[in-house]
């Protein structure tokens, strides 16, 4: 039943159902919410599942700028990993903002709405709004 409540406030797409939440949380805390919902922080898997996520998130709440995503190189710098801390393979950083910045303070990663879907490296302690992810069986 709970997935069905989430995907009929969020969206479904590709097998998954994304969620925006409103109340701005720590990278950590932000994760242990989805989890504790039955999802994870949202990982876009390919350029397709970025763009629907951007889109909804512009959507769901537009005057946000950037929402955490389940990316994160927090064990060993410039190695990123998702919620599962399986490697990553597709990006979309913003490189004309020189993203990564790749310093040890920021180690998880937001998709910037405000910047199209491009991603940035920002400080885990960060209070930001999120997105989360559920797997439909």
């Amino acid at each position: 039943l709970m997935l069905q409540t989430v995907c009929l406030r969020g969206i479904k797409a590709n097998r998954k159902c994304y969620l925006t939440v409103e109340e701005p949380k720590h990278y950590h805390e932000a994760n242990e919410d989805c989890i504790a919902q039955g999802g994870t922080l949202a990982t876009p898997r390919d350029v397709l599942e970025n763009n629907e996520l951007r889109d909804y998130a512009k959507r769901s709440a537009p005057e946000t700028r950037d929402f955490w995503i389940g990316v994160a190189d927090i064990v060993k710098e410039g190695q990123y990993v998702d919620v599962n801390s399986l490697p990553v393979s597709y990006f979309n950083w913003d490189r004309s903002k020189k993203q990564p910045t790749g310093t040890k303070r920021e180690s998880c990663v937001v998709l910037s709405v405000a910047a199209q879907g491009k991603w940035y490296d920002e400080v885990c302690r960060s209070l930001k709004k999120y997105i989360c992810e559920y797997v439909i069986p």
